[in-house]
């Protein structure tokens, strides 16, 4: 049998190494790896794709990532590129003049480090806007910037205490000062105009142009539900499997009701069942447990220090009850489920491991696949319990850089014991952990080739900085392996993630080898081709 596509004149990426030049793909499967003997599988209707010395690589996976909102913000007040205060006010004020027709003017992705103590002031968007109600959660989606207008909408006032999950930030007299953490987000929040659902499936698809365009062809939703203004892309996820559009073979974590117990679990079998079809699979569950280090809202094993080096009575929250929690966890994975957590204190981290701990003691060895999320704080005790329990380190590398929200809003109020502590992907990969990895888009930029730059030298692209903890540095291949085969196997997607005969032809072609240039040159690599089942889903000579 003729193959359909044959890729030619390597390198190629297998789990070996690169080992081979060429590939033959038949439907959706390769057919065959290796050299010039798989040239006798072309037909005269194959299509011949001559790397000529690109590296052919397994389709990356992205194992915690936001598409829909993303494509939501792109299509809105889209703040990413703005990097000072006058950009990111002068963005607000220019998107609400073109926009006179909307009530309320939505949208995000702002930065921390732009506004001095990473709290803007409602002030600055009353001068942009001062006629509409203004709602722009920032860059991390832990906190929301609003105007006067949406705090009188909202009811918000002196007055207004904080909800146990949030924190109303408030100026020197106590009035609400124009910032919304954690869950006070909401207060705002659930009045903002939802999308609908053309809207939501066009940010999808929108999206998922995106992420092709970066040779990802696989996901982990990880918000399966609505949450602080994140709407919830469930329907349109089912839309898209239904009609086919849906080309990226995606899993969704279900959101886990943080006001609620092990009630809702009925109902994430439920959800889970209704919401399964096609390339679409609502198998995991996601359990945040804390907020992010920034605000001091993640939780910590010791108190958050001052501006003075002091300690403080803070050491963040704990979104669940560490006593309920194996509890939820235990019965969640005796069902089926994954377990996807968001741990970014080593608080967090540590209840997670416990709770994945109290699963297997009481359910026995399990193929449910946990996985911690973040991981910014781990107490280097819990490093090697990771390959103990079996539960894969989900690493964000982007963010394991020099930068001014790390070295301004992070690293003072920690400390230098548990600054230390932070993003350890060496010495997880050394302890045995399994690594997957992902973006957290819109959190940070989705392009996997970015992350595996810092991955790899611990240094913004572009940026004239130090190596930020460089013993935690990992190597090219186990930072692939990570973006591949690693978020491959929390996907539950065993016939992707490596370029083997037998296994589903989702792979990428990159413009170059980034093995065969210096590390530091890895964030100039783009990607050339990516293909889904063996179809073409993105060239980059046709976008």
């Amino acid at each position: 049998m003729h193959a359909d596509l044959l890729f030619t004149r390597g390198p190629v990426l297998t789990p070996e190494g690169r080992t081979a030049t060429a590939v033959a793909v038949t439907g959706d499967r390769i057919t065959a790896v290796g050299h010039d003997e798989v040239h006798d599988l072309a037909g005269p209707r194959t299509e011949v794709v001559d790397l000529a010395g690109r590296l052919l690589l397994p389709g990356f996976q992205d194992a915690h990532v936001h598409p829909m909102p993303a494509g939501l913000e792109l299509g809105r007040c889209d703040l990413t590129g703005a990097r000072t205060a006058e950009e990111t006010v002068g963005a607000v004020r220019a998107y609400a003049a073109a926009h006179p027709e909307q009530e309320w003017i939505t949208g995000g992705g702002w930065s921390m480090e732009a506004f001095p103590g990473g709290t803007p002031t409602k002030e600055l968007l009353d001068a942009a806007v001062p006629d509409r109600p203004v709602y722009l959660p920032n860059r991390d989606h832990h906190g929301a910037w609003v105007n006067s207008r949406a705090l009188e909408r909202a009811g918000i006032g002196r007055d207004t205490p904080d909800p146990a999950d949030g924190r109303i930030d408030r100026d020197a007299a106590g009035e609400p000062s124009g910032t919304l953490q954690e869950g006070a987000m909401q207060l705002v929040g659930r009045l903002t105009p939802p999308a609908g659902p053309d809207e939501r499936l066009a940010a999808l698809l929108r999206a998922q142009r995106r992420l092709h365009a970066l040779g990802i062809t696989a996901w982990q939703d990880a918000l399966i539900g609505d949450f602080t203004g994140m709407e919830d892309p469930s329907q349109a996820y089912l839309a898209a499997a239904r009609a086919g559009s849906l080309t990226a073979r995606v899993v969704g974590a279900l959101w886990w009701d943080r006001e609620r117990g092990a009630e809702q679990i009925p109902e994430l079998v439920e959800r889970r069942a209704a919401l399964t079809h096609g390339r679409f699979r609502a198998t995991s569950v996601k359990l945040m447990l804390d907020g992010v280090a920034e605000t001091g809202t993640a939780a910590l094993l010791d108190p958050y220090l001052d501006r003075c080096g002091c300690a403080t009575a803070n050491r963040g929250t704990s979104f669940l009850d560490a006593a309920e929690l194996p509890k939820y966890v235990a019965e969640l994975d005796a069902l089926g489920f994954q377990c996807h957590f968001h741990a970014l204190g080593d608080r967090a981290v540590r209840d997670a491991l416990d709770a994945v701990e109290a699963a297997r003691a009481a359910n026995g060895p399990s193929d449910t696949r946990p996985h911690l999320a973040h991981l910014q704080v781990v107490h280097p005790d819990d490093v090697p319990r990771f390959a103990r329990l079996g539960a894969t380190a989900n690493i964000q590398p982007l963010w394991a850089a020099h930068e001014p929200q790390m070295d301004e809003l992070t690293i003072p109020f920690l400390g230098p014991e548990r600054a230390a502590w932070q993003y350890p992907f060496g010495a997880l990969l050394g302890s045995g952990a399994r690594l997957a990895a992902g973006s957290d888009w819109p959190v940070s930029s989705p392009d996997p080739l970015q992350g595996i730059h810092v991955a790899v030298n611990r240094v913004e692209p572009g940026a004239d900085a130090p190596a930020f903890l460089p013993e935690q540095r990992i190597g090219l291949a186990a930072a692939l392996a990570a973006y591949t085969a690693g978020s491959a196997y929390v996907n539950h997607l065993d016939d992707t993630g490596r370029v083997r005969a037998g296994a589903l032809a989702d792979l990428v072609v990159l413009d170059r080898d980034p093995f065969a240039g210096p590390p530091e040159a890895i964030a100039e690599t783009r990607v050339a081709l990516t293909y889904v089942g063996g179809e073409r889903v993105y060239a980059a000579h046709e976008a």
